[in-house]
């Protein structure tokens, strides 16, 4: 099992839940964001549900984890939502001390047709907050290092990141992916571009293979070809499954670390138990 020799800093550490859907959920929630509030995470993140579906239960959750005493950035997408949608869930946050926000387009749910609301773009709700609320807010944007799964090209895809950073962004948070190459090479194109905001890489913890290839099915993230074999290989040892995942993981941000990068940005899926070993194989914050 990898085990570096450096001690690296909490700062380097965010994390992602997502808003439980029920009493047995929300406790598992709070007894996997305990275990990880000890990392000392730089911030979390809680997730917006598409069109908003989630907008009380995120609200419910970024409540929860300040009560634990953690920094805590919400999503908040625009599709589906008008512009004073938009300015009451901003100003419900800023009175609540919240000085952090993940940048979204979002997808609309099921149902909803098409009704898009009056932002279309990421980049489109980063200004809509620069402007009406100036730096009140720490901004980050979505970043795919493999190419979002409904961008024509590459450089489309590239001209939206750009657009998100010159609207306003602070700093991005990309899709998770298992090629360091793929990140290193989307930051040298951005870096071209004049762009030098920090992009953290986004990091699933692998523990269920049939979960992960339906999830990387939905948002086009490339599981390699030798991962996938090793995987599949395992069948359902599930104990196998998971002490491999999280020494690949830990190898993945050791190169991503080691070439740069300015933190590592779980995924967590409301558990712990993963990413506590991969932050403990990378020292962080030991």
């Amino acid at each position: 099992m990898p085990n570096t020799e450096k001690t690296r800093p909490s700062s380097v550490l965010s994390l992602e839940y997502f808003p439980p859907r029920d009493i047995a959920a929300q406790e598992r929630l709070v007894r996997s964001a305990k275990r990880l509030a000890a990392l000392n995470p730089a911030y979390v993140s809680v997730t917006f549900g598409a069109g908003g579906s989630t907008r009380t239960g995120t609200v419910d959750t970024v409540q929860l984890l300040r009560n634990l005493g953690t920094d805590v950035a919400p999503h908040l997408s625009c599709i589906g939502a008008t512009r004073d949608d938009l300015r009451v869930i901003l100003d419900d946050y800023r009175d609540r001390g919240i000085r952090r926000l993940v940048a979204l387009r979002g997808d609309l749910p099921s149902g909803m047709g098409g009704d898009t609301g009056d932002l279309h773009h990421a980049s489109e709700l980063v200004r809509f907050v620069r402007e009406q609320y100036g730096d009140a807010f720490h901004i980050e944007v979505a970043a795919y290092p493999e190419m979002h799964p409904q961008a024509e090209s590459a450089e489309q895809d590239l001209r939206h990141f750009v657009n998100k950073v010159r609207a306003g962004a602070d700093g991005a948070i990309t899709q998770y992916f298992f090629n360091p190459d793929a990140y290193f090479d989307f930051v040298d194109r951005v870096r071209a571009q004049g762009v030098d905001i920090p992009i953290t890489p986004g990091i699933m913890p692998v523990t269920n293979y049939t979960q992960l290839a339906r999830f990387s099915s939905m948002c086009g993230a490339e599981i390699p070809r030798w991962m996938r074999l090793r995987l599949q290989g395992f069948g359902d040892d599930k104990a196998s499954i998971r002490a491999f995942g999280i020494d690949a993981i830990t190898r993945l941000c050791e190169r991503l670390l080691d070439g740069g990068a300015p933190g590592v940005h779980f995924y967590t899926l409301n558990h712990a138990d993963a990413v506590v070993q991969v932050c403990d194989n990378l020292r962080i914050g030991s």
